[in-house]
This record gives structure tokens, C-alpha cells and sequence, in this order.
């Protein structure tokens, strides 16, 4: 997976800018549940579009391709897998897995390593195309270059997993109403899950 990333990083990357507004709405929902304070860090920081915006300075990615344009936008960004975090036990106040949990190989697993090297209290943050939802059923029918491959998750599902690593006090947060090339405005994030196509979860440690 991490060869597809880095044979079309720049695709990845132009996707951001082709759907501006549904890429902001994705973020303004992921700041209701990212902390604004405190160390963090991003598995699967690719380009690192996500992490420039929240305030992350630190991140992994299998993509070498990727992690170049990532430094260029002024992160800490290393190359490493979710399975076997290159970090010590309880080195971040909160990580993140931005629609990534859908491209590892292991997804417990993962969850497992971020909370390892989540502090007490750390929070984890998880953000998904709900496959659930109409933007869901939409990429899976579509088979694109990068999600014919993906294995999506209902947000129902991630929070099992993770209550089931040990997290707990969940908040989730969800946007994106349209297709994203239809978007044409920055969408406010909306609390819960079910109704749209992109959801922001958080569990503490």
C-alpha cells in the first residue's frame, strides 16, 4: 500500500486542493475533538495536509514520497508504520489517524501502538468516511486508485475498537452533506454520527 502512496503522492496531494471546502469542513470537525494544547502526533501524516492545520507537529508514514512534501510543510515527519510506532511509551498528549485506519494492515494492532505511546489521559483521535453513509457507499462503488483496496469502517465499529483497546469518554463529530466535489462552502461540523459522510472521533485513555 505504502508503494501506491508513493507512486501517486501528487494525486493524493491535488485532491486537497480540487475539494477545498469539503477538505476544510473535514478539518473544522476534526478541531471539535482535537485538544488545543499538547504534544501531538499523526500516524498516516502523509502530505501532512491534516496535521499543518491542527497544530500537529509530529508524524509517520510508510511514504517516503509523501513524507518529503510533509517536511516541506514544516512537520517533524519520520517514516515508520501504525504497527510498530518509532516512538517511546507515553511520549504524546494525542495522536491522530486520519482516514489512514482504513489503509493498515492490522488495525488493533495500531490502536494498540497509539495508546502505547499516548501519556495517561491521552486522547486518540480517529477520522473516517463512514461506510455507512452515502459518501461511503459512494468511494466503495467508485473502486478509485486509492480506496478499491480500503477497508472502511462504520463509526459504530471504530468505537468498539477502541473501547475495546481501553479507551473510553467518546465524543464524535460529523460533516460533509454532499459529494465532496460538490461542496462549495465550508460545512459546520454537526455532534454525533449517521447522518453525514465524513465523522471525527475521540476516546481518552
Amino acid at each position: 500500500m505504502n508503494n501506491l502512496f508513493n507512486k501517486y503522492h501528487k494525486k493524493y496531494d491535488a485532491w486537497y486542493e480540487n475539494n477545498r471546502f469539503a477538505y476544510l469542513s473535514e478539518v473544522e470537525a476534526l478541531k471539535k475533538v482535537v485538544p488545543k494544547k499538547g504534544k501531538g502526533l499523526e500516524v498516516g501524516v502523509g502530505t501532512g495536509r491534516f496535521a499543518s492545520l491542527l497544530g500537529i507537529k509530529d508524524g509517520v508514514d510508510p511514504s517516503t514520497q509523501m513524507i518529503k512534501i510533509g517536511k516541506k510543510r514544516g512537520l517533524n515527519a519520520r517514516f515508520g508504520f501504525g504497527e510498530k510506532l518509532p516512538y517511546a511509551n507515553g511520549s504524546f498528549d494525542y495522536a491522530a489517524i486520519i482516514i489512514t485506519i482504513c489503509f493498515v494492515k492490522d488495525p488493533k494492532l495500531v490502536i494498540s501502538e497509539i495508546r502505547r505511546v499516548l501519556k495517561k489521559e491521552g486522547r486518540i483521535i480517529v477520522g473516517i468516511v463512514d461506510k455507512n453513509s452515502f459518501l461511503g457507499r459512494y468511494y466503495k462503488s467508485k473502486k478509485s486508485v486509492f480506496y478499491k483496496n480500503a477497508r472502511f469502517f462504520s463509526a459504530a465499529e471504530i468505537i468498539k475498537l477502541l473501547k475495546k483497546a481501553g479507551f473510553k469518554k467518546f465524543i464524535t463529530y460529523q460533516t460533509l452533506s454532499m459529494l465532496p466535489q460538490d461542496i462549495k462552502l465550508i460545512e459546520k461540523p454537526k455532534k454525533g454520527f449517521g447522518r453525514y459522510g465524513f465523522v471525527a472521533i475521540a476516546g481518552k485513555k
